[in-house]
């Protein structure tokens, strides 16, 4: 893997419950202490480190005598509601012998939508980074449902770097990186785009498991990636592997973050906000707004899905189904169903006064 940039001074470090566990509900305490040590040893380097961790839920499960993920969602929140504390407790036990503190912080998509919260966030991570806290965070699994999960941990981890405006998101979990299974069956060292090919790699294990899992990782790498945060995907196994892993001397896998990263408001437009509604456009405005950053007219709407009002943020749908882009409505539906397909001049007789005519002006919309 090739030396990384030396300027790196925060690090999200996502940890898998394959890595912290050795059995349903058993913790590896021996790795978490070890893991401990390595982290206050990064924070003693001058780096800031923030700490995704999975396991409530199977520690719950552990704690409950259970041996299957539960399928009733209020009985996996109960698992987790108790493993929670068990987790938590874990860390702080393993970061006492350097004198630090951890700092608990639980998060649904509802915490981290709205902007006014967002920015809360955001202002808390900096005090608890500035104090020299470590933030241990994870789902609120034990009040999420299922419109307000992050999916998994690995897209938790990539908004997580993306609100702290972290240099360096590492994934560490049972793979050892991105690994070439239809070619060499090497790992690959490092990756400078997601390409389709690079995706066919996540999908060439016959393990069902490992496929869902890299793929969740490539797909939380697009997001940390255009933040501007670079990505390291490697083994957990050993813990020791941290250290070099930050200069570039250990197996896996560097994925290395676009040059020109979207500021901070486009990253909210873009993966913390849940859409309003749809907005279906056909092909020629796809190219405008692909091609040339343009604003969304409304004489390339097709259709209008869902009830929102102006201000709200919207998907804009391409015409083979897939969500291409996302923006802050300047119409609301109704309005925007009454003008599709419409010109600017049509728009301005219908709703004389309106200052701008664009269904979602540039300056408010990011293409995914």
């Amino acid at each position: 893997m090739q030396q990384l940039k030396t300027n790196v001074r925060r690090v999200v470090l996502k940890l898998g419950t394959g890595i912290l566990t050795s059995g349903v509900g058993q913790l590896d305490t021996a790795k978490i202490n070890a893991i401990g040590r390595e982290v206050a040893a990064m924070q003693k380097a001058g780096l800031q480190v923030l700490v995704v961790s999975s396991g409530a839920v199977g520690l719950g499960m552990g704690k409950l005598g259970l041996t299957k993920r539960p399928s009733k969602i209020s009985s996996v929140q109960k698992c987790a509601a108790v493993g929670q504390s068990i987790l938590i407790d874990t860390w702080q036990r393993a970061f006492n012998p350097y004198g630090l503190t951890v700092a608990q912080l639980l998060y649904t998509r509802d915490n981290l939508g709205p902007r006014g919260r967002h920015l809360e966030v955001q202002a808390l991570l900096e005090e608890i980074l500035d104090d020299g806290l470590i933030p241990i965070i994870n789902e609120n699994d034990s009040v999420s449902t299922e419109e307000l999960k992050f999916g998994d941990n690995d897209t938790l981890s990539a908004l997580v770097a993306s609100l702290a405006d972290a240099d360096l998101l590492i994934l560490l979990s049972t793979a050892p990186g991105l690994v070439d299974r239809k070619g060499s069956g090497q790992i690959i060292p490092v990756v400078e785009k997601i390409t389709p090919q690079i995706e066919a790699m996540a999908g060439g294990t016959e393990s069902a498991t490992a496929v869902g899992g890299m793929i969740s990782k490539l797909a939380a790498v697009k997001i940390a990636a255009r933040s501007g945060c670079g990505v390291i995907i490697a083994s957990g196994a050993d813990p020791t592997i941290l250290p070099q892993l930050l200069i570039g001397e250990a197996p896996g896998t560097f994925f290395v973050p676009e040059k020109i990263p979207l500021d901070a408001r486009r990253r909210w437009l873009a993966w913390f906000q849940q859409p309003a509604g749809n907005v279906r456009v056909d092909a020629g405005a796809e190219r405008a707004l692909r091609e040339k950053g343009g604003s969304l007219l409304a004489k390339g709407v097709t259709g209008i899905e869902g009830d929102f009002a102006i201000g709200d943020v919207v998907a804009i749908v391409g015409p083979e189904g897939k969500s291409i882009a996302r923006g802050i409505a300047q119409f609301s539906a109704d309005e925007a169903r009454a003008i599709a397909g419409k010109s600017s001049a049509d728009i301005s007789q219908k709703f004389p006064g309106r200052k701008h005519l664009e269904l979602v002006h540039r300056d408010s919309l990011v293409v995914l």
